[in-house]
C-alpha cells in the first residue's frame, strides 16, 4: 500500500527510512508545541488552546504535505510569524488576538490565490534578491532580540530605573513604550546588560548554555531536550511550577481551545478589523508583509534542502516559477503551506511555516510523504503532553528563540556588504525589523530605501511595478499615522 501510493522505490526509499525520517524530524520539532503557547499566550490567549490549536495546525498541514504533495515536510506555526503575531499586530498596533487571528486566516486565503496564480511568480521575480535574503535575516535578528529579552538578559532604563514589568506583565516594545511615556513624561527607554542575580535569568542562562552545547555538537532533537532539562533544573530553584493537576489540566485544554476555535471568523476577529480607511489600509500592509515572509520562508527551506538531495529537480523549480497552478512538486508543497496557514487562523493560531528542522528527516533519509505521514501521528499522540504547558517556565523556551535567530542570520552572507546599493536596502530591512519589533516595518523601510538608491543611481528601470505600488502603500501608512 505505501510503495504504491507514496512512490517509495520511484524516490528511492523504503518505509523503515521513511519512519526513522519521520521520527527524527517530529523529535526535532516538538519543542514547537511547548513555544508557542509561551509566545502567544503573551497576547492574552489561553495558552491551553494555543497548544491543541498548534498541534491540530501542524497535523492538518502535515498531512497535506504528505498526501497531497509527497513530500517529506512538517508544516507548523512559523517562529518568525508567531513573534510578529504577538509583538507587531498586538502589542506594537494595537489589534486583538481575535483580529490578529483573523489577519492570519486572511493570510492564508491571499496565498492560497496568488500560489495557483501567475501573481505568485510575479511577486516572487519582483522583490531583489538582496532583499529576500535581507528580510530573511532580519527576522532571525527579530526572534533573537526577542529570546534574549525574554530570557531576561536585557532591561530598560528609564530615567535611570531598571523597567522589568509593567501592570506586573512583562516589557514589551510597542505597547510598553506607551505605558512608560504615560508614567515618564518624555523619557525614553534604553536597553541595558541585566545583573544576572534572579533564579529566572540563572535558569535561562544555563539552559543557554545547555542548547549551546547540544547544537554545535549536532545532537538531535537538542531543542526538545534543552526544553526539558532546563524545566527539570528549574524545579530545585523554585521556578518550574511543579502544581499541576493533570485532569484538570486535559479539562482545561479542550475547553480554552472552545475559546480559539473560530474566534478569527467572530464578531470580534475579522469583521471587526475594517472600521476606518486607516486601518483598513493597516490590516491589508500587514497581511501583505506576513504573507510575503511566509512565502520566503517556505521557497527558501524548499530550495535549500529539496534540490541537494533531488525531492525537486531543476526542471521542478523551472515549472514553479514559470507556470501556474500545481503542477510541480514545490507548487503542491506551497499549495499545503498556504492551506495550512488558514487552518491556522480558524483553529487558533499564528501562520504557518514549512519547518526546517524537516532537514533533519531529510538527512536520514525521508524522500516521500510518508514521512510526513510518521510526524503527523508522532503530534496526534503529543496531545498527552498537555499537562506539560503550564509547567515550562519561559527560561526554558527563551534560548530557542535566540539560537533560531542564530540560525537565521547565514542569510547575511548573501548580501554584498561592499556594494552600498546593495548594503544600504538591505541594512535598514534587516535592522528595523528588530528595533522598531515590526517584520512590516523592516520590510517597508527595505523597499522604500531600495527605490531611493536606485532613483539616485538612476536605475529606476531596475524598480519594478510592484515594488512601487507596495513602497507607496506604506508611505501612506506612515503618513496616517504621523496624522
Amino acid at each position: 500500500m505505501f510503495e504504491h501510493f507514496f512512490k517509495l522505490s520511484e524516490n528511492h526509499t523504503t518505509v523503515r527510512t521513511e519512519v526513522t525520517a519521520g521520527l527524527t524530524t517530529f523529535v526535532a520539532m516538538a519543542y514547537i508545541i511547548f513555544l508557542n503557547p509561551a509566545v502567544l499566550s503573551m497576547t492574552g490567549m489561553p495558552s491551553q488552546g494555543v497548544f491543541m490549536a498548534t498541534i491540530l495546525t501542524i497535523i492538518t498541514g502535515t498531512l497535506i504535505t504528505g498526501l497531497f504533495a509527497n513530500l517529506p515536510y512538517a508544516i507548523g506555526p512559523s517562529i518568525g510569524m508567531q513573534a510578529m503575531f504577538t509583538y507587531t499586530i498586538v502589542f506594537g498596533l494595537g489589534f486583538s488576538w481575535q483580529q490578529a487571528l483573523g489577519m492570519v486566516f486572511l493570510v492564508g486565503l491571499v496565498d492560497v490565490i496568488i500560489t495557483l496564480t501567475k501573481l505568485r511568480s510575479a511577486i516572487v521575480k519582483a522583490i531583489p534578491i538582496s532583499l529576500k535574503h535581507a528580510i530573511a535575516a532580519g527576522i532571525g535578528m527579530f526572534i533573537a532580540y526577542i529570546g534574549l529579552k525574554n530570557a531576561g538578559f536585557i532591561n530598560f532604563i528609564v530615567g535611570g530605573d531598571s523597567i522589568l514589568s509593567i501592570n506586573n506583565k512583562p516589557f514589551h516594545s510597542g505597547q510598553g513604550t506607551k505605558a512608560i511615556e504615560t508614567m515618564v513624561a518624555g523619557g525614553g527607554t534604553t536597553p541595558s546588560l541585566a545583573n544576572f542575580n534572579t533564579a529566572p535569568v540563572i535558569l535561562a542562562l544555563i539552559g543557554l548554555i545547555i542548547i549551546v552545547i547540544l547544537v554545535v555538537k549536532q545532537v538531535r532533537g537538542a531543542y526538545l531536550i534543552t526544553v526539558l532539562l532546563t524545566t527539570l533544573i528549574g524545579i530545585p530553584m523554585g521556578v518550574t511550577n511543579i502544581h499541576v493537576d493533570i485532569h484538570n489540566s486535559f479539562v482545561t485544554t479542550f475547553h480554552d481551545f472552545g475559546t480559539v476555535f473560530g474566534a478569527a471568523l467572530g464578531k470580534d476577529g475579522l469583521w471587526s478589523m475594517f472600521t476606518t480607511p486607516k486601518q483598513i489600509l493597516v490590516v491589508i500592509l500587514t497581511v501583505f508583509s506576513m504573507g510575503l515572509s511566509g512565502l520566503f520562508d517556505a521557497i527558501g527551506t524548499f530550495i535549500g534542502t529539496g534540490l541537494t538531495t533531488g525531492i525537486f529537480s531543476k526542471q521542478d523549480q523551472k515549472e514553479f516559477e514559470e507556470g501556474k497552478g500545481f503542477k510541480s512538486k514545490m507548487d503542491r508543497g506551497l499549495v499545503a503551506d498556504t492551506f495550512a496557514t488558514m487552518f491556522a487562523g480558524i483553529y487558533g493560531t499564528s501562520n504557518t511555516t514549512t519547518f526546517i528542522e524537516s532537514a533533519s528527516g531529510i538527512n536520514a533519509g525521508g524522500r516521500t510523504g510518508l514521512t510526513s505521514l510518521v510526524i503527523a501521528i508522532g503530534f496526534m499522540f503529543s496531545i498527552v503532553a498537555a499537562p506539560l504547558v503550564g509547567v515550562i517556565p519561559s527560561a526554558a523556551t527563551a534560548p530557542i528563540l535566540i539560537i533560531v535567530g542564530i540560525s537565521m542570520m547565514n542569510e547575511f552572507k548573501a548580501i554584498d556588504w561592499n556594494d552600498l546599493e546593495i548594503a544600504i536596502p538591505a541594512f535598514f530591512t534587516s535592522a528595523f525589523m528588530a528595533l522598531s519589533y515590526s517584520i512590516s516595518y523592516g520590510i517597508a523601510a527595505g523597499f522604500i530605501f531600495f527605490i531611493i538608491v536606485k532613483l539616485a543611481k538612476k536605475k529606476a528601470s531596475e524598480i519594478t511595478p510592484v515594488l512601487w505600488v507596495v513602497a507607496l502603500l506604506f508611505l501612506l501608512n506612515f503618513i496616517s499615522l504621523a496624522f
